[in-house]
């Protein structure tokens, strides 16, 4: 069983961040927990670098993304190599050592809104403190570009590394639970242009498409060598407007295809590419083990080949108790998070160990797909 694409709710996309989109959700109110007090927690592994606290910017309305759900995999035509296309050579950008802790999200509506609550204290130190990817899972033209800007200039201007996710693949999780995005790939290849244009000349981190890749079953071979040809396009298109930005591919995660398979599909996405591409990234809205997913990327990042400059990025924000031995996806119990957020991990060809999907925000189990559930935030961080 493997994870397949984030449940989205209207908009919403599975890895559970802070998603900018124009409708925010509402989250779920859960009742207190039996303890009036806060638990004594055992800190973080891996503390990341101090955000400052910051001043709610005029930035994008969220409703968050939703989760991730378990799909078979299935054995796909072989996909036709998308075209070939001249790659320009690039030096490897540098990235500060700080992630920018966005001021918008639904954990920090949460946390603002519920002071006297007993779960505030574990919540607010343990979550919302913690910098998040910003998702972009609604098709929006019209906005995206502003919305985007505002992220990156709020990050520009502390200094930090934001994390973007472009969620609006057409067909996105083969029509499940966060089905959605653009009406077609035209349409698609113009929204990433008015994404591009946001991105500002900042360092900043872009994680391209979750499962557009890993998850690309139930597509034809043609649609799938057309979906892979629009995200090289896309890297191209991000790091032509912003030579700082890194973009990563999705890698899928080490319960899912093998890593020649996703290797060679990522091939064909544009990974492999300096002009494109910074490498890949894995565990998106999933539970694996740190250590099963560094093993994994290595070997994806292997039987790629490019650049000898690409690394990949793992999602740790509910890893902390490994992937559950039944498969299940859907908030599953006795998870935890996982390595707190950092561009420093000590780890050869690991770039940073990211919170994409923010804890907390619910699969569909725990509460409505996509929003922020106070009992499952306080499972997972207690």
């Amino acid at each position: 069983m493997v994870v397949a694409a984030f449940a989205v709710v209207a908009v919403g996309s599975a890895t559970g961040m802070i998603s900018a989109l124009d409708d925010r959700g509402r989250s779920d109110e859960a009742g207190p927990p039996a303890t009036t007090r806060s638990p004594s927690l055992e800190p973080l592994p891996l503390v990341p670098s101090a955000s400052p606290s910051v001043t709610k910017s005029p930035s994008p309305t969220a409703a968050s993304p939703t989760p991730r759900r378990q799909a078979r995999p299935t054995s796909p035509a072989s996909p036709t190599p998308s075209p070939t296309r001249t790659e320009r050579k690039q030096q490897p950008a540098v990235v500060s050592a700080r992630l920018y802790r966005h001021p918008d999200s639904q954990v920090l509506e949460w946390v603002r809104a519920h002071a006297g609550d007993p779960r505030h204290a574990v919540i607010e130190s343990r979550i919302a403190a913690q910098p998040a990817a910003v998702w972009f899972a609604d098709f929006t033209p019209q906005t995206v570009t502003a919305r985007v800007r505002a992220v990156t200039s709020g990050g520009a201007a502390l200094g930090r590394v934001p994390v973007v996710v472009p969620y609006a693949i057409p067909d996105r999780d083969c029509g499940g639970y966060s089905e959605g995005g653009a009406p077609d790939l035209d349409a698609y290849d113009a929204w990433i242009d008015r994404f591009a244009a946001g991105l500002g000349s900042g360092d900043v981190i872009v994680i391209l498409e979750p499962d557009a890749v890993a998850q690309s079953e139930c597509l034809s071979a043609r649609e799938r060598a057309d979906r892979f040809a629009s995200l090289a396009r896309a890297g191209r298109a991000f790091k032509e407007a912003n030579p700082k930005a890194r973009v990563y591919y999705d890698a899928g995660h080490s319960g899912w295809n093998t890593p020649a398979k996703q290797a060679e599909r990522l091939k064909q996405a544009g990974a492999a590419s300096a002009a494109s591409s910074d490498g890949i990234f894995s565990n998106v809205s999933n539970f694996h083990a740190t250590s099963d997913e560094i093993a994994y990327d290595r070997q994806v990042l292997d039987a790629l080949g490019g650049p000898a400059g690409l690394g990949a990025v793992i999602d740790t924000s509910r890893n902390g108790a490994g992937a559950p031995a039944d498969g299940e996806w859907c908030d599953p119990a006795g998870r935890k998070l996982g390595r707190a957020p950092t561009l420093s991990t000590g780890e050869a060809r690991i770039d940073a160990y990211l919170w994409v999907k923010l804890p907390g925000e619910s699969d569909g189990c725990k509460g409505r797909p996509g929003t922020f559930t106070a009992s499952y935030a306080y499972d997972l961080a207690r």
